[in-house]
């Protein structure tokens, strides 16, 4: 096959690598790759249409597919293996050097890009590769990554950094309401900035004497580890400075009653008995159970105390369900369905293991109890995350005051 026959071929690659970029690019680039898709488009369809006609068809054809193919194939691993862009900050501070008394309560969560970033996601991917997890075939990621950002475009962008901001602000006027005016606050994140080792480094430099990191998870999982080998990976105790961790809020009956509360407030006139409660857990793959057990046993223990507690409220055993909303079944649509056929009057569900409002609570979650077969007028009440209630700021600095002296 002559040269100009494989022209075809490499605008087909081109084309492809384009359109992945359109696909998962941040918002502010569409216009400008979606331009590329079709300069290349119209160059793809002007070289098939001067080499058709030379009597080779079928295999200029076969040569095109196999360029689409391609430059797919090539965009999608260049995505997969985009570096994190995160810098830590300059650790100041001499190994010795004394500091100043007060202790840093670094507040640990799991966080989420307030516009559509990619990053995090690719992150995940490359975890679920190394422990050979199946989960978004390959060429299918662009397609996944796509679809989280037409969620965030949907939902007008993630206040989950903002409300955990919120939730930060609240704790430390707790502390300070009870006399404390020495404890410094700083906000950290695994999936945004600032992460967790930079928040050490930045009390560090402040002089913190002892670092609390309140780790605001419901279960010990690969997100709590990572966090701490994160911060570990300091060798603080080079500074002679102790690190203590709260652990997550599995265990604490604080924020068990937080649900209860709001299932009371969203009654408005109806009698519990006719109230459906699904309590929809995050969930990980099976394989992650192997190595780390506590992320499912936590949130099981987590709802079942829930649970035990809204049976007490009055509500009915036989109307509270149980779901996941990814990697374990039964998902949410079964259970909803259920309730629509026992006659029930609403059903109330809780995003049991977001913290602050997320993508997850706010289009996830919905979107599959959105797709239940029960008639439109069923009510179907989105509860919402953790978010700035009192007692879950209380429950976080119960946490807190159980490592402090």
């Amino acid at each position: 096959m002559s040269p100009i026959a494989l022209t075809p071929m490499l605008f087909a690659l081109l084309l492809s690598y384009a359109l992945v970029n359109v696909l998962t690019c941040i918002p502010r680039r569409i216009g400008l790759n979606l331009t590329f898709v079709f300069f290349c488009l119209f160059a793809l369809a002007a070289s098939l249409f001067t080499t058709l006609p030379d009597g080779k068809g079928l295999v200029t054809i076969v040569f095109t597919l196999m360029g689409l193919l391609a430059g797919w194939g090539l965009a999608t691993q260049l995505l997969m293996v985009r570096p994190d862009p995160r810098k830590l900050p300059q650790l100041v501070r001499d190994p010795g050097a004394p500091g100043n008394g007060h202790i840093a309560v670094v507040y640990f969560a799991h966080g989420e890009p307030e516009e559509y970033n990619p990053i995090g996601w690719i992150n995940q991917f490359r975890e679920f590769d190394q422990h050979k997890i199946r989960f978004i075939p390959f060429f299918l990621r662009p397609v996944f990554l796509f679809k989280l950002r037409q969620k965030y475009l949907h939902s007008g962008g993630s206040d989950h950094a903002g409300m955990h901001q919120k939730m930060i602000d609240l704790l430390e006027q707790s502390f300070r309401s009870q006399g404390d005016t020495t404890t410094h606050f700083y906000l950290s994140f695994l999936d945004d900035e600032p992460h967790p080792d930079a928040a050490v480094i930045q009390a560090l430099n402040d002089g913190a004497s002892r670092i609390v990191v309140a780790e605001v998870f419901l279960t010990v999982s690969n997100h709590t580890t990572e966090g701490e080998e994160q911060i570990k990976k300091l060798e603080v105790d080079k500074y002679g400075i102790p690190v203590d961790f709260t652990g997550p809020l599995w265990d604490s009956t604080t924020l068990m009653d937080v649900f209860v509360k709001r299932a009371d407030a969203s009654l408005d006139g109806t009698p519990r008995e006719k109230v459906g409660i699904l309590l929809v857990g995050h969930g990980q793959p099976d394989e992650w159970d192997q190595e780390f057990p506590t992320e499912t046993e936590h949130e099981n223990q987590f709802r079942q105390g829930i649970c035990d507690r809204l049976v007490k409220a009055g509500y009915l055993q036989e109307n509270i369900a149980m779901a996941w909303m990814e990697f374990k079944d039964p998902r949410p649509t079964a259970a909803v369905e259920i309730f629509h056929q026992k006659g029930l009057e609403k059903v109330l569900y809780f995003p049991t293991a977001i913290s602050a409002d997320a993508i997850h609570s706010v289009a996830d979650i919905p979107e599959l109890v959105g797709k239940a077969k029960v008639p439109a007028s069923f009510p179907r009440l989105n509860m919402g995350a953790w978010n700035d209630d009192p007692q879950v700021i209380q429950a976080i600095k119960e946490k807190i005051d159980a490592v402090m002296p």
